[in-house]
């Protein structure tokens, strides 16, 4: 580890993994002035003697000590989308001085495309198929579960980020509509892979009303809590699909459970969960919930596992340009996160 004087400091918090090193120092080995710190040891005494060192920290949850003892830290980047557990730390640490606080979109590629592959198999009925040909029981035929076309669908894109946004693209051509319901829409017209009719939080069921598949991608904040819940989702239809890679408490869990067992909705394909820690049943098994999701027959379960593959070093493409734009001296970072918004 070099001790010379350098102008950028960047310590990684965790034990990265030889392929991922490797990556990051090609892309910034030759960079003048700019020093890559990967700890031999991630205990929390071991960082708190690297943190002074650093200006730029990169990590998903490391303790508050060490983010406090990194005194010279202007950014800190978390690699994923989920920063809740951040905004309260850093809203209090920006009270005496500025730390800009980063999250990464590098996985949304393939969470839209994890979107898409779980609403195709809620709709192509893949699962029940799959499951009656490994009983050996060939061609149960539409009596017993037939697809549902996408062509002439309504689709409602919930948020409208870096996810939402592919996943508009990924569907273009399947003929169907769409609505978006974002929390702000820019004064400069964006470019759109289709027309959509658009709308804001206070339309909410207005946008409901319009469309009857919903995909859910926007970020857990104390206004976006509960956001879906049994008027929300019957406003759908009995039609309605609902799609959900936000997180587990945008949907109200008891609302959602029940609309899918009453039918007043069709399905929903669901990767984002309710209770993280579950403790196993008199069987072993654990589910990441409170009510037995698994029991019911219109819905594609998923182990929050949209971001797969994890070890794609591309996603770390947004993280290598931040570090490139702050060791140049530039201000304008990719995806800092507005704390009273938290996103």
């Amino acid at each position: 580890m070099s001790t010379r004087h350098l102008d950028s400091v960047v310590l990684f918090t965790w034990e990265v993994n030889d392929r991922l090193k490797t990556y990051l120092k090609q892309q910034l080995d030759n960079i003048p002035k700019l020093e890559l710190l990967f700890p031999e040891e991630v205990s929390e005494e071991a960082l708190l003697k690297l943190a002074p060192k650093a200006d730029i920290m990169v990590g998903w949850r490391v303790p508050d000590q060490v983010k406090l003892a990194a005194t010279k830290m202007q950014l800190y980047i978390n690699p994923g989308v989920g920063i809740k557990h951040h905004i309260e730390f850093f809203r209090k640490l920006n009270q005496t001085r500025e730390v800009l606080l980063i999250n990464g979109h590098g996985n949304s590629y393939f969470t839209a495309q994890h979107v898409v592959a779980m609403l195709l198999a809620l709709m192509n009925k893949i699962i029940p198929h799959h499951n009656w040909m490994k009983l050996g029981l060939w061609r149960k035929r539409d009596a017993n579960a037939a697809s549902l076309p996408l062509r002439y669908r309504r689709i409602g894109l919930l948020g409208y980020g870096a996810i939402n946004k592919k996943v508009h693209r990924f569907l273009q051509g399947f003929d169907v509509k769409f609505s978006i319901l974002r929390r702000h829409w820019p004064e400069k017209e964006e470019k759109m892979p289709t027309p959509a009719k658009k709308y804001l939080p206070d339309k909410l069921q207005s946008f409901l009303e319009e469309v009857d598949i919903l995909i859910v991608a926007v970020p857990e904040t104390n206004h976006t809590i509960g956001m879906i819940r049994q008027d929300e989702l019957r406003s759908l239809g009995a039609k309605g699909l609902v799609v959900n890679v936000s997180r587990g408490s945008v949907i109200d869990e008891t609302s959602l459970f029940h609309a899918l067992q009453e039918k007043k909705i069709a399905g929903a394909a669901i990767d984002v969960w309710y209770n993280y820690t579950p403790n196993p049943d008199t069987q072993g098994r654990k589910f990441p919930y409170n009510l037995p999701f698994h029991a019911l027959e219109n819905v594609v379960l998923s182990p929050h596992r949209a971001a797969s593959p994890f070890d794609d070093l591309e996603r770390w493409n947004e993280v290598i340009e931040n570090i490139l734009r702050f060791n140049r001296g530039e201000r304008a970072f990719l995806n800092v996160v507005d704390l009273e918004r938290e996103y």
